[in-house]
């Protein structure tokens, strides 16, 4: 399904992206193995997951070159496609799938805990996504595909630096789309549901999460990558502009924001006129406060 092309994933010496690297080449791709190494907060390098997948993908016949930079670098994220182009020729794909968490309750979260998290989740998708686009525009094709999450579109406690970060790859995965239509360039969401070294550092301080990371643990790493694999593909040449979950072997479609209520005031709004008419009418419309487990109570399927 992918013979012939030439995919980037980023954060693909672990979890997820090893799963996706794999299976990619698997399917015939040449693929650049990116992970800087780090711990799950960020911290340190080493190269030794990505080459042991590298390694792995070698020794089933297939075709991988390392890259150890840090996406957060828009330098080293260039560097991703410049290795693609030099060991391969051409780039068709970009999975932008690197990540850290540094999780914190609001008001205990500091700009040390903030800004480490938007420069790989955000600024990350970024580079990499510019570094190869005028790559796709040229040769008239091209798909990305990004990783955002549930504690984004739907919502999680201690996560704000995360959810910031992954609702604002939505952003800017539908600007991509819009912007690169007209050159054959796809651009998608993936919000995944997989227990990774990531979710491990949640800790289980009640009963509920207890049961939500029990659930987790059902859920492998390996069931994301079929959709990824698709998304890359010819065969999902139609679909662009799209955010996706994977959860074990459910695959989900989540809606874009959209006006759901309106309401009309010819001689314009005041303050009072808010409390006394619009609020009545719109309350019943209101989305809840809730988590991703409120919208996802049910064992994976």
């Amino acid at each position: 399904m992918l013979e012939g092309k030439v995919i980037v994933v980023t954060g693909a010496g672990r979890g997820i992206g090893r799963g996706i690297a794999l299976l990619c080449a698997n399917r015939g791709a040449s693929v650049v193995v990116n992970d800087l190494g780090g711990t799950t907060d960020g911290e340190g390098s080493d190269t030794t997951p990505a080459e042991e997948v590298v390694a792995e993908i070698k020794k089933a016949g297939g075709k991988a070159v390392v890259n150890t930079a840090s996406v957060a670098d828009a330098g080293g994220a260039a560097s991703i496609i410049a290795d693609a182009l030099k060991a391969f020729g051409r780039i068709d794909g970009v999975v932008n799938n690197a990540g850290i968490l540094r999780d914190r309750i609001f008001h205990k979260m500091t700009e040390i805990d903030w800004r480490p998290v938007i420069e790989v989740h955000l600024n990350g998708a970024f580079n990499v996504s510019k570094a190869a686009a005028n790559y796709f525009k040229d040769q008239g094709s091209g798909s990305f595909v990004h990783f955002t999450s549930t504690s984004g579109l739907i919502g999680n406690i201690g996560q704000a630096n995360y959810a910031a970060a992954k609702l604002g790859i939505v952003g800017l995965s539908n600007s991509i789309a819009l912007d690169m239509q007209k050159f054959g360039v796809r651009s998608n969401c993936l919000a995944p549901f997989a227990w990774s070294r990531m979710i491990e550092t949640v800790p289980p301080k009640d009963e509920a999460t207890k049961r939500r990371i029990e659930r987790m643990q059902t859920m492998s790493a390996d069931k994301i990558a079929p959709l990824v694999a698709f998304l890359l593909s010819d065969a999902g040449k139609e679909v662009s502009g799209q955010i996706f979950s994977v959860r074990k072997n459910e695959v989900v479609l989540f809606s874009h924001p959209r006006p759901i209520r309106s309401m009309h005031h010819a001689e314009g709004w005041t303050p009072e006129s808010i409390a006394s008419d619009l609020l009545p009418a719109f309350r019943s419309s209101f989305t809840p406060i809730t988590r991703t487990a409120d919208s996802f109570g049910y064992d994976p399927i």
